[in-house]
């Protein structure tokens, strides 16, 4: 039986501390079309709303969110559509960053589920939800790995 199999999986359930850097809210530079966000939660939130990516590159992550929400920003109409797809590509842009990417290497074997508190079931884990952040970055992860295997 491969050793893989025999081990016990360990499981990141919080994206802070020492997993700070799985947040979308860490601080790391993302260049994406023509503009340089603070985080990627800031260029996640800008490409919700075209036409004002501007407001978003010197924004804090917690600003991006709110300003993402705010009725004020028009928002594209396939965003629902889309939404998941565009955080492959700007999870796939952070950690780009050599440093990240060591770092995200290093949490193999474990389950990453971004779990929170606030109610968040689409991306994370407030008791049930479908976890997308911690699949994406897996499966991030893994092509990762392998391309340094190969």
């Amino acid at each position: 039986m491969d050793e893989m199999q025999n081990e016990v999986l360990e499981t990141i359930s919080s994206f802070d501390g020492e997993y700070g850097f799985l947040s979308n809210f860490y601080p790391v530079t993302i260049e994406r079309e023509g503009y340089s966000y603070l985080s990627s939660e800031a260029a996640y939130q800008s490409a919700k709303c075209p036409g004002y990516e501007d407001r978003f590159t010197n924004s804090r992550p917690a600003r991006a969110k709110r300003m993402g929400r705010n009725k004020k920003f028009k928002k594209r109409e396939d965003w629902m559509e889309v939404r998941l797809s565009i955080m492959e590509e700007i999870l796939r842009l952070k950690f780009s960053n050599a440093e990240l990417a060591d770092k995200l290497c290093a949490t193999y074997p474990a389950v990453l589920i971004e779990g929170n508190d606030w109610g968040d079931r689409f991306w994370g884990v407030d008791g049930t939800g479908e976890n997308n952040l911690g699949k994406l970055l897996m499966k991030i992860r893994a092509e990762l790995l392998a391309s340094r295997e190969a």
